[in-house]
This record gives C-alpha cells, sequence and structure tokens, in this order.
C-alpha cells in the first residue's frame, strides 16, 4: 500500500478541522479552480469515499449509536481509510491526479484522541496498519471556535452522532487539531475559518496554488 511521497506523481491534500467549519464547500470550490488550471482532480470525504464507506459512515454518524464504544468507533474509521486508500485515493496519486479529501487520518487523532482520550500511540500503531505510511502532502486546518462552527451546523439542520457531543468534547478536538497542526508545520497551513466564505477560498487557493506549483504541477 505504502507508495513514497517523493515517488508518487499526484498530490495529495487533505483539508480538516471541526463541525462547521465548511470543508467541503472549500474542497469543492478547489477543485473547481484546480480544475480550470487544466489539472486533474478527484473530491472525496471521510468517512464514506466508497460504496463500503458510505455503510461505515451510516454507522458511525447516526445518532442513534449512541451505545457505541469508543474502540468500535475508532477502527470502524480506520476500516473505512484502509479501504478508501485502496480503492480511490491510491489509484488516484499513481495516475498523477491531485485527490482533495474531506478528513484524513489527523481527524482521527483530533476525535477519538484528542476528543475520546483514546492513547495517542495505539491510534497511531493502527493508524501505520490501516494508512500504511500515506500522508497528504498538504494539509489545510480550517480553524474555528466550537460554538459558532455547532451553531452553523443547526442552522442547516446537519445532526449526526458526534455534532451531539458536548461542547467540552468539540473544544478538545480543536485544541487537539492545533496541537498536531503545531507538530508539522511543514505540512499544515491553518486558515481562519470564521472569515467569509469567499474569503476563505482565496486563502486556500493562495496556499494550494503555491504548494503545486512548487511540486511542478503548474
Amino acid at each position: 500500500m505504502n507508495i513514497s511521497q517523493k515517488t508518487r506523481p499526484g498530490f495529495f491534500i487533505t483539508l480538516e478541522g471541526i463541525e462547521g467549519t465548511g470543508k467541503t464547500t472549500q474542497a469543492k470550490l478547489l477543485a473547481e479552480r484546480l480544475i480550470k488550471t487544466g489539472l486533474d482532480v478527484i473530491v472525496t470525504q471521510e468517512p464514506g469515499g466508497t460504496a463500503i464507506g458510505q455503510k461505515i459512515r451510516e454507522i458511525l454518524l447516526m445518532p442513534e449509536h449512541g451505545e457505541m464504544s469508543f474502540t468500535a468507533e475508532l477502527l470502524l474509521y480506520y476500516a473505512d481509510r484502509a479501504q478508501h486508500l485502496a480503492e480511490k485515493i491510491i489509484p488516484a496519486l499513481e495516475e498523477g491526479l491531485i485527490v482533495i479529501t474531506d478528513r484524513f487520518s489527523d481527524s482521527t487523532m483530533a476525535y477519538q484522541g484528542y476528543g475520546r482520550g483514546i492513547d495517542i500511540a495505539l491510534i497511531s500503531e493502527i493508524d501505520a496498519i490501516a494508512a500504511g505510511g500515506v500522508r497528504p502532502d498538504l494539509t489545510l486546518l480550517f480553524d474555528l471556535d466550537a460554538e459558532t462552527g455547532l451553531c452553523r451546523n443547526r442552522d442547516i439542520n446537519k445532526v449526526d452522532r458526534l455534532e451531539l457531543e458536548t461542547i467540552d468534547f468539540h473544544k478538545r478536538v480543536r485544541d487537539g487539531f492545533k496541537s498536531i497542526a503545531k507538530k508539522d508545520p511543514a505540512r499544515f497551513r491553518t486558515i481562519d475559518a470564521s472569515m467569509p466564505i469567499e474569503v476563505v477560498s482565496e486563502e486556500a487557493w493562495k496556499i494550494v496554488g503555491a504548494a503545486i506549483k512548487k511540486r511542478g504541477l503548474l
């Protein structure tokens, strides 16, 4: 499964952040701009980037599954990721495409590690098996306070099992993302997601445009 970042022809971009940061919208806008430059792009998500993943997503996010154990939750996310990589992400990267995914391994570390309190070292070990060492070339972290993010989702009637968690849980997740980004400054770029959609989109484009030019893709 493992393909080196130095040798793979494609470019792997992940979008991360707490609930309500607008990642899904920004992924679509970013893809549109990349396609206009003549690049081949696919946009996907976790969980649910494959047919199998969609089934896993339903299990993970249905509000009535509140009794799910933290360990079961963790392993379901990694089952989704293993299939996602094998079926979609790795083949696309090997074909030279730009892959944009709404969430990847950093979300698991933030939500299940910092949010749930599962041992970080254990998550890293499982990630090594499921992700096979595949890492993004660039990660955009859309940062927003937890209260605003959850309020945005309520305004559009978006509710899932994780959004029903306490505000303290979501604050821990946000802190987790910021901690993860601080430890890997070469890969992460943080964007203030409280700004208008158009401003956030321009900021994302500046970062991505510079990165793909450096890689020689643009």
